[in-house]
């Protein structure tokens, strides 16, 4: 518990931001951390060790999201989707120079951690909403919806690129839910969803922005911190940022001590500049393959919340994905998809880091067309999907 008169007297300076409203930043450039003011007390001294682990309980509860309602998750979403794996994966570790914990999120009906979301959004609307809903997805969260929908008598819409994945387009259709294609990106099914909402007068799911999406994700934080921690560090992957303020959340509300490194490709960057900005960035484009994170404009609420909460936010080449989902592949005995070896890729990249570091990762999907899985791990990458 920490102490109110320390937190009552502790000022957090935060850095002018230097983003221009409008301003574009092109895929390929890259931006210096901004140096972030060290906490101080009312005289100006360094807090010690106890006074900043105070403060971060103090700013972790600055957030959107609430503790009590993520313990109280865990009680509408299907076990299916709960207790995941958690395990050492020591066949991994001679080659990555540090220990390594997988969290396991690929073993259940959807095959992502994007279910946790949208049970606690389903629940919800079972109850008292619409029975109507609609969502932008890259693949994932479309599955997930229309699976927590079916099961709830819930009438789901999903709008995707028509350039996503066909197995997870495959997927939303097997489930029994409306789908619709734009010919554009992540952004412009977004947009889309938006507008089907307002016309039918139906209830628009937005991933990240929906608290009850963030707040599901956060369960799996409660699972990784369940009594102590053995490990120094998480790697999540950074999308919208459902998963990564979610479990960042529970992290640093509860085991302040571990390091919450957020992972992005550096071809779809613009939550990880945003976050070392300290403002909203966006991007013309992305290139990636890690097509369940590739988004080019992130939502403010859910960049307040990620500046709470992660440590670190890094990007990785799109070599080191391929690498990683091989690795995953030949040393862990698990089919990933690309945004799932982020955490493996940041190792790759910097071993130094990590190395002789108990580090976690949180393996979050493993929905990936088949043929282009065969291509990326049976090849040398070069570049391009």
């Amino acid at each position: 518990m920490y102490a109110p008169d320390v937190v009552a007297r502790v000022a957090l300076v935060v850095p002018e931001p230097r983003f221009v409203p409008g301003h574009v930043v092109e895929s390929d450039q890259r931006f210096t951390e901004p140096e972030r003011a060290q906490p101080t007390g009312e005289n100006g001294q360094l807090l010690d060790g106890a006074a900043r682990t105070a403060l971060r309980c103090h700013v972790v509860q600055e957030t959107r999201l609430d503790t009590a309602r993520i313990r109280a998750a865990r009680r509408v979403i299907d076990p299916v989707f709960l207790d995941t794996p958690l395990y050492r994966c020591e066949a991994l570790e001679p080659r990555l120079g540090c220990a390594v914990s997988i969290k396991l999120e690929t073993a259940n009906p959807v095959r992502s951690f994007k279910a946790r979301g949208t049970e606690v959004v389903a629940s919800l609307l079972a109850e008292h909403g619409p029975r109507a809903v609609v969502c932008a997805s890259a693949g994932n969260l479309g599955q997930a919806l229309a699976w927590s929908g079916r099961s709830r008598g819930l009438e789901v819409a999903v709008v995707a690129s028509r350039f996503a994945s066909p197995a997870k387009l495959d997927r939303i259709r097997a489930l029994e839910a409306g789908l619709e294609l734009v010919d554009g990106d992540f952004e412009m099914a977004r947009e889309r969803a938006a507008a089907v909402a307002r016309h039918e007068g139906i209830r628009l799911v937005e991933d990240s922005l929906d608290i009850e999406t963030c707040e599901g994700a956060a369960t799996i934080g409660l699972e990784l911190v369940d009594g102590a921690p053995s490990f120094d560090t998480v790697l999540i992957a950074l999308g919208g940022g459902a998963l990564a303020t979610g479990v960042g959340h529970v992290v640093k509300a509860l085991a302040p001590e571990v390091e919450v490194v957020c992972v992005q490709p550096l071809g779809a960057p613009a939550m990880t500049h945003s976050w070392r900005r300290g403002s909203v960035v966006t991007t013309d484009s992305t290139d990636t393959i890690a097509d369940g994170v590739a988004g080019r404009c992130p939502i403010p609420a859910v960049l307040d919340d990620l500046l709470l909460v992660a440590d670190d936010a890094v990007l990785v080449e799109e070599a080191s994905i391929v690498a990683g989902m091989r690795m995953l592949l030949d040393h862990a005995g698990l089919v990933v998809e690309p945004s799932a070896a982020l955490g493996i890729a940041a190792i790759l990249e910097d071993r130094d880091r990590f190395a002789g570091r108990h580090v976690a990762t949180v393996v979050c999907g493993s929905n990936v067309d088949v043929d282009a899985y065969r291509r990326w791990v049976d090849t040398p990458f070069t570049s391009g999907p």
